[in-house]
């Protein structure tokens, strides 16, 4: 056998193995946090059920305004509009985005990775062969697997108690398939956007401010606190290239039909470059960032 296939041949054995290592230590992570995680989130359940509570303020605050709206163009609630949405359409629209929410909200994520590098204990990632990010997003995995294997219950109970309000009923298959799409891909978008946010502790000790600053943005650029079509048009086109629309707003919209089945591959697309972008952000800060990190003591 000439050198060249045997040492071609070499390369691809040892290719195999060290992806088939990689692979049962993921599996590993990803099983061990799991477990952890199911063990001492019991009360997800009644946790999740208590966070549905201030729907009910919602649904009357949104009657008032849309009775208001009734009382002076003769029409009912019901049948009132403000920007394309109805009133039940706005009900579904908020518990939409509890999901939507749930599944790209990272608590903890940027303010651990910077106080880990301000503490010294990201150390532990730079001597051992495991990669940080890596070994963070499984963990994230697991906490949104432990999350919706207890909160399903809850989740469904609301779901079916406020079944009146999605008078549409369920999507087409194609959308339904970009509405969970929307979800994977803003559950990723959070991650990595949140991870590049702590990723700062390299060059700065405290990141709470800027921290503070992302989430007062993200509360109310995403969507969470009204649908985004309710902007005046001028700041809905600025809010409209940004990437917080897909956190909570672009899956709920999918959903209930506001967003143009012939325009979904386009903004999927846009989604996915949105998420290509801070992935790559993210790995050139952390590979920045430990270039000029520094660590003292034992």
């Amino acid at each position: 056998m000439p050198d060249s296939a045997y040492r071609s041949g070499e390369m691809e054995k040892n290719a195999g193995l060290g992806l088939r290592w990689r692979l049962s230590v993921w599996r590993a992570i990803l099983s061990t946090a799991l477990g952890e995680r199911l063990v001492y989130r019991g009360d997800f359940a009644l946790g999740t059920l208590m966070r549905f509570l201030p729907i009910v303020t919602q649904i009357f605050l949104w009657y008032a305004i849309f009775d208001s709206i009734e009382s002076a163009g003769g029409d009912t609630p019901e049948d009132s509009e403000i920007r394309g949405f109805r009133f039940t359409d706005i009900v579904a629209y908020y518990l939409l985005t509890m999901v939507a929410r749930a599944f790209s909200s990272m608590p903890g994520l940027a303010s651990g990775i910077a106080r880990e590098i301000r503490d010294g204990e990201i150390k532990r990632y730079l001597i051992q062969p495991i990669d940080l990010i890596s070994f963070l997003l499984l963990t994230r995995i697991a906490h949104k697997l432990a999350y919706y294997v207890i909160a399903i219950l809850p989740f469904g109970l609301v779901f079916f108690l406020c079944r009146n309000y999605f008078t549409e009923g369920w999507p087409p298959p194609q959308v339904l398939i970009a509405f969970v799409g929307s979800l994977v891909m803003g559950f990723l978008i959070g991650f990595f956007l949140e991870a590049a946010i702590g990723m700062i502790g390299f060059w700065f000790l405290e990141v709470s401010s800027l921290l503070f600053v992302y989430m007062l943005f993200s509360f109310f650029l995403s969507g969470h606190m009204f649908p985004l079509t309710m902007l005046p048009d001028n700041v809905a086109t600025v809010v409209n290239f940004l990437p917080f629309k897909y956190l909570a707003y672009f899956p709920a919209a999918i959903f209930l039909g506001k967003i143009p089945t012939e325009d979904l591959p386009l903004e999927l697309a846009i989604e996915v470059c949105w998420l290509t972008f801070f992935i790559l952000l993210c790995r050139f800060a952390y590979s920045r960032g430990v270039r000029r990190y520094s660590g003292f003591g034992g």
